[in-house]
C-alpha cells in the first residue's frame, strides 16, 4: 500500500487547481465533488474530475476521488461515471457519511461490475468516511465490509452535527477545541475509528485542520493524532502538506532507535537467546513490531540507504 501521510483535497470543479496539486507533496491527492463543490456545480465537477484524471500526467501520484453522498442524487452517478470513464487512473473512491456496512457493500458490487465491464487490471480501492454516530456504532461491521477497503476516515465537522456537539469555530475543524473541554473532545470517536481499522489491516486518516494558516495549531493536531494510531491527515490547502508530511514521518531519532532494536533482535536470534537486551533494557516482541513499522515506513520514504531485513 502506498504512503498515505498527507491527503490534499481538491475541489473537482476548479480544474486549474488540479494541475498545481499535481505538483505538490502530498502522497494523495484527492479530487472532490462533495463539500466542497457547490450544489449548482455538481455535474461541472464530475465532468471536470473526468477531464483532469485522463488528461494530466499525474505521474506516480496516488489519486483518489471523493463522491457524493449515497443518499443524495448525485453520489451513484459519481461512482459510475468517474469509475467507468476514468477508473483506470483511479486508486481508491472515498465515500463521505457512510452508515453501516450496506454503504460498502453497494459501493464494492458496483465496482466489480465496472471493472468487468472496462477490462480495468487493477482493483480500485475504497476509503469510507466516519462521519456520524450511526457510523461510528457501526464502524467494526464496516471496516471489515469489503477487501477493497483501504482507510477509515474520520470526519469531524459531521460527526460534530451528527451528535449536537457545540460549535467552536468557524469550519468545524478541530480549532478552538482546548477553549471548552478539559482533554481531547473526540479521543473516544477516534480511538473506535483507529482500533477498527488496525484490527482488519487498515489506514486511518484524520480529517483536517480549518485553520490552513495556523500551522502551529495544525502540527498539534496533527502530533495528537499520530499518537493514536493514525497513519495521516487530510490538508484543504497545500501550505499544510510539509507540516503533516513531517509530523507523520519518523525522524531521524526514531530510525535510529528502530535499527538499533532490530540489530539487537536478529543479533539475539542468530544465538540461540530467547530473551533480548538493549542498554539494560528488555525487549519485547511489540517493540519489534514497532521498530519493524518504523523502518518499514523510512525505507518506503527513501529516508534509509540499507537497511536490516524483516527480522519478523
Amino acid at each position: 500500500m502506498s504512503i498515505r501521510r498527507s491527503i490534499l483535497s481538491v475541489p473537482g470543479h476548479m480544474g486549474k487547481m488540479h494541475g498545481k496539486a499535481r505538483t505538490s507533496h502530498a502522497d494523495v491527492i484527492m479530487l472532490d465533488m462533495e463539500d466542497s463543490v457547490p450544489f449548482d456545480g455538481k455535474l461541472q465537477a464530475r465532468e471536470t474530475i473526468i477531464r483532469s484524471l485522463l488528461e494530466t500526467d499525474w505521474g506516480d501520484k496516488t489519486l483518489t476521488v471523493r463522491i457524493n453522498g449515497l443518499d443524495t442524487p448525485f453520489g451513484y452517478r459519481d461512482l459510475l461515471e468517474v469509475a467507468e470513464a476514468a477508473g483506470s487512473k483511479l486508486n481508491a473512491v472515498v465515500i463521505p457519511k457512510v452508515h453501516s456496512a450496506g454503504d460498502i457493500h453497494f459501493v464494492s458490487r458496483m465496482l466489480d461490475g465496472i471493472e468487468m465491464n472496462n477490462r480495468i487490471d487493477h482493483s480500485i480501492g475504497i476509503e469510507a468516511s466516519i462521519e456520524s454516530a450511526e457510523g461510528l456504532e457501526n464502524v467494526s461491521e464496516i471496516a471489515a465490509a469489503s477487501p477493497r477497503l483501504i482507510s477509515l476516515v474520520f470526519g469531524i465537522a459531521d460527526f460534530s452535527a451528527s451528535i449536537g456537539a457545540r460549535l467552536v469555530s468557524i469550519s468545524g475543524h478541530g480549532e478552538n477545541e482546548s477553549d471548552i473541554y478539559p482533554g481531547h473532545r473526540w479521543h473516544y470517536a477516534m480511538s473506535c475509528i483507529v482500533t477498527a481499522a488496525k484490527a482488519r489491516g487498515l489506514i486511518a486518516i484524520d480529517s483536517p485542520y480549518g485553520n490552513f494558516r495556523d500551522m502551529d495549531g495544525l502540527s498539534r493536531s496533527a502530533v495528537m493524532t499520530c499518537s493514536l494510531g493514525y497513519d495521516g491527515k487530510w490538508a484543504i490547502h497545500p501550505d499544510q502538506i510539509a507540516t503533516i508530511n513531517a509530523v507523520f514521518s519518523p525522524s531521524q531519532a526514531d530510525i535510529d532507535l528502530a535499527q538499533k532494536v532490530l540489530e539487537a533482535y536478529r543479533q539475539a536470534k542468530e544465538e540461540g537467546r530467547g530473551a533480548v537486551a538493549m542498554d539494560g533494557r528488555m525487549i519485547d516482541n511489540a517493540t519489534v513490531r514497532l521498530a519493524q513499522r518504523v523502518w518499514n515506513q523510512a525505507e518506503k520514504l527513501g529516508m534509509v540507504a540499507e537497511h536490516p531485513s524483516s527480522v519478523l
